[in-house]
């Protein structure tokens, strides 16, 4: 149990390292980084601001999967993980990879029809390839926790 809870605290302090980092990220750096890059490169300058959208979305959807994750780790500390509070937390990130999925598998086609080397697109490919692992795995995890949520609530049932 002692494990348990030094495992959860550490996961927090770096759920709001990471958090942090994101922020920004999110506001400074992945902005300011495609601006320099359509400045010093004229020719991409159409594509400074979707590819600046693209970026602050998915910087969101991964916000969106460690505040889940928080509220995950609340409800292990309170002992409630297994309670059907639970899952709407873990739906928020299944629905987030999802949505972080959709962005990439758009940018592998975009990119995947427009490029003149293979290396960004076998890039994407790789990525897509990574997200789509994380969120079947998520499916499979939230259908782990709904059965397990439902014999502990059978269990209290009986008991």
């Amino acid at each position: 149990m002692l494990t348990e809870r030094r495992a959860v605290a550490a996961l927090r302090v770096f759920l709001v390292v990471l958090f942090a980092v994101l922020v920004v990220f999110q506001t400074l750096s992945l902005p300011g980084g495609i601006a320099y890059h359509t400045q010093q490169n004229p020719h991409d300058a159409p594509l400074r601001w979707p590819l600046t959208a693209i970026a602050v979305f998915l910087v969101l959807c991964v916000q969106v999967v460690v505040v889940a994750t928080w509220q995950l780790l609340t409800l292990v500390k309170k002992d409630r993980i297994f309670t059907p509070a639970s899952l709407k937390w873990v739906d928020a990130i299944v629905w987030a990879i999802g949505a972080a999925w959709l962005v990439f598998v758009g940018m592998l086609i975009f990119v995947g029809f427009n490029a003149d080397d293979p290396g960004m697109p076998m890039l994407l490919f790789l990525v897509t390839v990574g997200i789509t692992v994380l969120g079947l795995l998520m499916v499979v995890m939230r259908a782990l926790l709904r059965q397990a949520t439902t014999l502990r609530t059978d269990l209290e049932a009986v008991i």
